[in-house]
């Protein structure tokens, strides 16, 4: 399903990013902002002075920064990459709802944020009279070192393999779980995972598949618009 920005982005270039979660952003129309990043990883390829970017502006009075950083543009490629890590949820959800997902869409019933585990949340739990729950983890991938290729992670996650247990629990207890990685990038047709950037991320993928543990992993469509749930692409694991 469709994620539209409720605001119209506005163009500009990347001056620099710092302190993980501030980006100083000079706009085509002269002005330069500071705009709020919402990624806490390394973003590796998407943080280098001078790409050209997309912010979306609000008047929100509660909020200090009036710029939130959502899009890169590989202008030469014709190419986008997400770099906010709230959308995959809000993507994955509505496909989830509306039963677009061909692997999840035989449950009618979609619940976010799910307590379960150890002090943990699930992203979604979806159930439906006669099958078993399923435990959803939707992850934001960016990353792509190699022409086509998604990765995940661009860094350690230790939450992330806590997580993959966690999952693996679920379907011990007779239940099923699945790994949603959601590649916020126009140019990739596979994921893989980054075994140099998080060896134990890896380790516990492992561990999870050879539990029962699921794995899904779809493109996004992206445009100054919206971003839209697009395809499923293999993973090469």
């Amino acid at each position: 399903m469709v994620m539209d920005f409720p605001t119209p982005l506005i163009p500009g270039r990347l001056i620099k990013r710092y302190k993980r979660f501030l980006a100083d952003i000079a706009l085509d129309d002269g002005r330069e902002v500071t705009a709020h990043c919402a990624n806490p990883g390394a973003m590796l390829g998407l943080n280098m002075e001078g790409l050209r970017v997309w912010v979306e502006p609000n008047d929100d009075p509660k909020k200090k920064l009036k710029f939130g950083w959502r899009l890169v543009e590989f202008s030469d490629e014709g190419h986008w990459a997400g770099i906010d890590t709230s959308v995959p949820n809000r993507v994955v959800g509505e496909a989830l709802a509306a039963q677009r997902v061909p692997d999840l869409a035989d449950y009618g019933t979609v619940r976010p944020e799910v307590r379960y585990g150890t002090n943990s949340r699930i992203d979604f739990l979806l159930s439906q009279d006669g099958l078993p729950d399923v435990y959803v983890e939707v992850k934001n991938v960016h990353l792509s070192r190699t022409p086509g290729l998604a990765e995940f992670p661009d860094s350690v996650t230790k939450r992330g393999a806590k997580h993959l247990d966690e999952m693996s629990a679920m379907v011990a207890q007779g239940h099923r779980a699945v790994m949603l990685y959601c590649i916020q990038r126009t140019d990739c047709d596979r994921l893989s995972l980054a075994e140099d950037l998080d060896p134990g991320y890896c380790a516990a993928f492992e561990r999870a598949r050879d539990a029962g543990v699921e794995a899904l992993a779809w493109t996004c469509s992206i445009s100054p618009g919206a971003v839209n749930l697009d395809r499923p692409v293999r993973i090469n694991q």
